[in-house]
């Protein structure tokens, strides 16, 4: 176990970073607002502060950041960890998936450093859980598997008024505590897309496993929960729909009138839910043991497997 010494961003590649006291982290994305940030596997650097005093010791004065690194800590030499190797800080997760790089010949850092060590002791990762870390924080390795947590959204233009008790959402709540998730958070939201897209998104970036919206997936106008989880999923997973279906149309034919979808965004699945506790009991029941399973496959818990 160590302490974070300095957290630093930029707003270009390849210049000197700036020691801030806290910063955000994004799934899949990194440091919110730093330059190398996005959807590739050097989203966050570190950096060992016994690295950085060593390099302070021939002489030069370099302050945190000058390597161009994301995160001091003490406590690990850094290269030393294989790729693969988890880390965690508070809420965060990260996954070590680089060790060291090939220095730019002439960057920025190396003409007012005199030298890069980041290539040599440096390693880079991306981020498997986000949140907000402060200078001072404690860093650990990460050997548990990620939280299951599930967040439940329900979309109602009634229920956001408080003119509509939710029972539906009381519904999904009870059958995800009995299959072991975690409830991350339950909101109640009125069916307009923008609204329904941003809690996804939220939800996406913190990294949770599993996000469930109950209502807004009929023929009304007003009904836009599929448009949305479409519009927020990087990839759609349409059999949990059609398996919902299927097996609702075993009751009634009306099943058949269901726009509900299913897709991935980032690290997190969302599932669209009828919104009748009734078609919730029967749809949820039905592939809540399976969904455990992909949600694994997602976050590289276990790896595919086909049966005989």
């Amino acid at each position: 176990m160590g302490k974070i010494h300095a957290l630093c961003t930029s707003e270009k590649k390849g210049t000197l970073k700036t020691p801030v006291p806290e910063v955000h982290f994004i799934v899949e994305h990194g440091i919110e607002g730093d330059a190398h940030a996005g959807r590739w596997h050097r989203q966050v650097s570190f950096l060992g502060l016994g690295e950085i005093e060593d390099f302070r010791e021939r002489g030069a004065k370099v302050e945190f950041g000058a390597f161009g690194e994301n995160i001091v800590a003490d406590g690990f030499r850094f290269k030393e960890l294989p790729v693969g190797t988890r880390l965690r800080a508070g809420d965060v997760v990260f996954e070590i998936t680089q060790i060291g790089k090939k220095c730019h010949n002439g960057c920025a850092i190396f003409q007012q450093v005199g030298d890069c060590i980041m290539p040599r002791e440096g390693v880079f990762g991306r981020v498997l859980r986000g949140g907000t870390l402060r200078v001072g924080d404690e860093l650990s390795l990460f050997t548990e598997r990620l939280p299951l947590d599930a967040a439940i959204i329900t979309a109602s233009d009634k229920g956001s008024k408080g003119e509509r008790e939710d029972v539906s959402g009381d519904e999904v709540e009870r059958l995800l505590k009995e299959a072991g998730y975690d409830i991350a958070e339950r909101i109640i939201l009125p069916d307009e897309q923008a609204e329904l897209e941003a809690a996804m998104r939220g939800f996406a970036d913190r990294g949770i496993a599993l996000v469930l919206t109950t209502g807004g997936t009929g023929f009304s106008m007003r009904d836009v929960t599929p448009e949305a989880t479409a519009a927020v999923c990087d990839r759609m997973a349409p059999g949990i729909a059609e398996a919902m279906r299927a097996k609702s149309l075993e009751i009634t034919p009306r099943a058949m009138l269901s726009r509900a979808t299913a897709g991935l965004a980032k690290r997190t699945l969302i599932v669209n839910l009828p919104g009748s506790p009734k078609a919730v009991r029967e749809c949820l029941g039905f592939i809540l043991p399976t969904l455990r399973h992909g949600i694994d496959i997602l976050r590289g818990e276990t790896s595919e497997c086909a049966r005989r």
